[in-house]
């Protein structure tokens, strides 16, 4: 446990740290964010045409509401802190890629649907989307790397105690 909770931090600490450098914000977290603003307009554009993607924002053409994704609200920490733990945790190396592919996906779906859910909450009420953006969507996202990873725990065969004779 010892070992699992140390590797953890230590994983994260690097992923973090990476993730700050000029150069992966550039390659990764940049286009990653403005993939997501793309995305979530294509979905939004299903129901609503007048709803456009410039970069990182989000904006109705309609009524000019925007939301701006910033640091934090990409998934790219969320699924660092997934990443940290699968790594972490002792399972053979095929279970933490299928468990890595598939909890990153589930993460960034969720949120998807925060960053929708927060543009249309925004232009209903500015107070709601505050109270949403900074409170419950901060924790469901956290609540949802948690739940992943126990899932994906769970489905670990679990390790033989050897009986001494």
């Amino acid at each position: 446990m010892v070992r699992f909770f140390l590797g953890f931090l230590l994983l994260q600490a690097a992923l973090f740290g990476c993730e700050l450098t000029p150069w992966a914000q550039r390659w990764f977290v940049t286009p990653w964010t403005d993939a997501l603003a793309a995305a979530s307009a294509d979905i939004v554009k299903l129901f609503d045409p007048q709803v456009i993607a410039q970069g990182k924002v989000l904006r109705s053409v309609r009524n000019g509401f925007a939301v701006s994704i910033e640091a934090g609200c990409n998934g790219v920490e969320a699924s660092i802190v997934l990443v940290a733990a699968m790594l972490a945790f002792p399972a053979p190396w095929r279970r933490k890629l299928i468990g890595l592919a598939i909890g990153v996906i589930a993460v960034q779906g969720l949120n998807v649907v925060r960053v929708i859910s927060l543009f249309y909450l925004g232009q209903w009420s500015f107070g709601a989307f505050e109270f949403a953006h900074l409170y419950v969507w901060q924790a469901l996202i956290m609540l949802d790397v948690l739940i992943v990873w126990l899932l994906w725990v769970r489905t670990l065969p679990r390790a033989v105690p050897v009986v001494a004779s």
